[in-house]
């Protein structure tokens, strides 16, 4: 009978350790998950990735005021490819001035108020290429790139660009950039895999 008592003793002290140790797991759980998201709120970005970037429309204004831009979010990508960090974070500060620069007067009410909207979050994600680590300017990058594309459908532009995509960019799930060049030129990866992507679309 002792020996019963004593054989139940041990289950129920082997449950309630395994109780204990399960709850004590689900709170550390729970208490990681907070901190991981805590510590990525700095670098929050939103993303577009379920609209189609190659459903972009074209638009066929040969528009000159929107090079500067264009120009100087070319020049953070190609810092990217060559995985310099303070270059990418030197042309950001470059890119918010082109935005402030760009004379909206000629815009109807329509296109200047989606134009504030494209810009304002375009300008969020050259402030974080500014203060960010490397891996993170490329996160905010990919923002980036699809706010640039979406100035140039809705404004037009006179280049000749090309929407690029790597498929193992963003943990797999893919992302684009815009070129100036036909050449492949991976900001995703750098220097590590260059050439790795392909042209989805030459936009003008």
């Amino acid at each position: 009978m002792k020996k019963i008592i004593y054989v139940l003793a041990v289950v129920l002290l082997v449950v309630s350790s395994c109780k204990e140790k399960k709850t004590t797991n689900k709170k550390l759980n729970q208490v990681q998950n907070e901190v991981k998201e805590h510590n990525h709120g700095d670098h929050e970005h939103g993303s577009k990735s379920e609209v189609k970037m190659t459903d972009i429309k074209q638009n066929k204004t040969r528009n000159i005021a929107t090079t500067p831009i264009l120009n100087t979010y070319f020049q953070i990508k190609n810092a990217l490819v060559e995985s310099n960090k303070t270059e990418a974070a030197k042309e950001a500060k470059l890119l918010l001035t082109a935005f402030n620069k760009l004379d909206t007067a000629k815009l109807n009410e329509s296109k200047r108020k989606e134009y504030k909207e494209i810009v304002e979050n375009a300008m969020e994600q050259a402030e974080h290429i500014i203060k960010s680590p490397i891996e993170h300017q490329r996160e905010h990058f990919e923002v980036l790139s699809e706010d640039i594309t979406d100035l140039i459908t809705l404004l037009g532009t006179e280049k000749t660009i090309y929407l690029d995509f790597c498929p193992m960019a963003n943990n797999n799930k893919g992302a684009y950039w815009l070129s100036e060049i036909k050449e492949i030129k991976n900001p995703y990866f750098g220097e590590k895999m260059p050439t790795c992507g392909s042209i989805k679309k030459q936009i003008n």
